[in-house]
């Protein structure tokens, strides 16, 4: 058994050097503009040309503009498939001189694959307001990509839903759940992301609802200074492959004041991911608040700055997580905080797992060659359910670096069980220190 009493106790490992925390703060990016390499798959709208110089024109101001669904031919009955309206007034509401938005009213909409490109007029994109519901096509046949909804090469917009009506229906559940590669492996097959952001910055998403996706339910890639709040993402909590949040090669991203409840990670952050804060966060089902997976190609971006505070995870496969792959290509992952966190019912509340393997197929014999290094776990309470409170699976090529932990109180759930030791250690580490704690 082991326990912690509540007076200050250090643990060093044999070769633990302890180093001085020292906290990078991020500056702000400025929203100039982003690299608008256009998207394979996505043209972008024919824009009105300018008015010459001496036009009458060029001495009005250009005018407000909603740009309606419906008005462009797209039928709210749940059955007419209503995709190249949703282009055409798009294409209207992005082409326009003055302030847009593209409007979505209340009703169901039946919307196939479908993206919204930029650059817009002057760089201005429009913002996008929905009070309506949007419901994908059931079958993966209708999908040439791997994503149903995305935006692509926009600065400076808001999505936001301002009803409770304001929903994205992945239907996952009709037919991509049940694609026999979902059972075979940890992956299914075909995965198709309900709403994807590619190469946008400066966005704001608020006040909507993603149900059963096919896949991930919303991914950031190639993006920055998003910020992302009161959402609600709901799948079951054993529907395949459903991550939350999905963040990857993005930067300045805040994600805050939401419910996520799935079958897969909360919220995930892949490579080249930085500036990343999660804050009031209600996570579960699910498999908790992970970074990563890390490590599975070659010439992965490093990940830094990663911030987790007051967030809730409750009856989830994993609380807060690291996790590479064995024999995962070199690179870094560093300057992690995970703080003021509670815990119900959740089996692996404190995970590093640096020989990660959700099919059972890797060669184990082969450490992960990404480095991690200053890790801070403080403040956690709450319930677990399994052998191990804290889990930490190092490299041994390459050892943990200056964990931290530091006020943890996790109890077990069941009451006066006998308790074999809830600490598991395997690989190298330089630098752990376990502060008044108990677990």
């Amino acid at each position: 058994m082991m326990t912690y009493s509540m007076r200050k106790i250090a643990v060093f490992i044999a070769l633990f050097h302890v180093s001085s925390v020292v906290a990078t703060v991020y500056p702000c990016e400025s929203c100039g503009s982003p690299n608008l390499s256009p998207a394979p798959e996505a043209a972008s709208p024919e824009l009105p040309p300018l008015p010459p110089a001496d036009s009458p024109e060029t001495n009005k101001a250009p005018k407000d503009g909603v740009f309606d669904v419906t008005e462009h031919g797209a039928v709210a009955d749940g059955g007419t498939e209503s995709s190249s309206a949703f282009s055409a007034a798009w294409n209207a509401a992005c082409g326009h001189p003055g302030n847009s938005t593209f409007y979505i009213p209340e009703g169901t909409f039946l919307v196939g694959p479908i993206s919204f490109p930029g650059p817009c007029y002057n760089n201005q994109s429009p913002n996008i307001e929905i009070r309506g519901t949007l419901l994908a096509p059931i079958s993966l046949s209708a999908f040439k990509s791997s994503n149903w909804i995305a935006f692509r090469n926009l600065q400076g917009f808001t999505l936001t839903g301002v009803t409770e009506t304001a929903k994205l229906d992945g239907q996952g559940e009709a037919e991509a759940w049940k694609q026999s590669s979902c059972e075979k492996s940890a992956r299914c097959k075909k995965l198709i992301t309900t709403i994807d952001f590619i190469n946008v910055s400066c966005a704001t998403i608020s006040n909507i609802t993603l149900s059963n996706s096919k896949g991930f339910h919303l991914g950031l890639h190639g993006s920055n200074n998003i910020n992302i709040h009161n959402l609600n993402i709901t799948a079951p909590g054993d529907s395949p492959n459903t991550d939350g949040i999905h963040v990857s090669h993005s930067s300045n991203i805040k994600i805050s004041s939401s419910t996520i409840g799935v079958g897969d990670d909360c919220v995930s952050i892949g490579p080249g991911s930085s500036n990343v804060s999660i804050f009031n966060v209600h996570c579960g089902p699910g498999h908790g608040i992970s970074v990563g997976s890390l490590g599975k190609y070659k010439n992965e971006k490093d990940v830094v700055g990663i911030n987790v505070r007051n967030c809730t995870i409750k009856g989830t496969q994993n609380g807060i997580r690291v996790k590479t792959w064995p024999g995962a290509p070199a690179s870094n992952a560093s300057n992690m905080t995970f703080e003021d966190v509670f815990m119900i019912n959740v089996s692996n509340p404190i995970i590093i797992d640096q020989e990660y393997c959700p099919s059972n197929s890797c060669n184990t014999t082969q450490p992960s060659l990404v480095k991690l290094t200053d890790i801070f776990i403080r403040n956690v309470n709450g319930t677990y359910n399994t052998k191990s409170a804290v889990t930490l699976l190092c490299s041994t090529e390459v050892p943990c670096e200056n964990v931290q932990l530091v006020n943890i109180s996790l109890n077990y759930v069941v009451p006066d069980s006998p308790r074999q030791g809830r600490w598991s250690m395997k690989g190298f580490l330089h630098g752990l220190q376990v502060i008044n704690s108990r677990f």
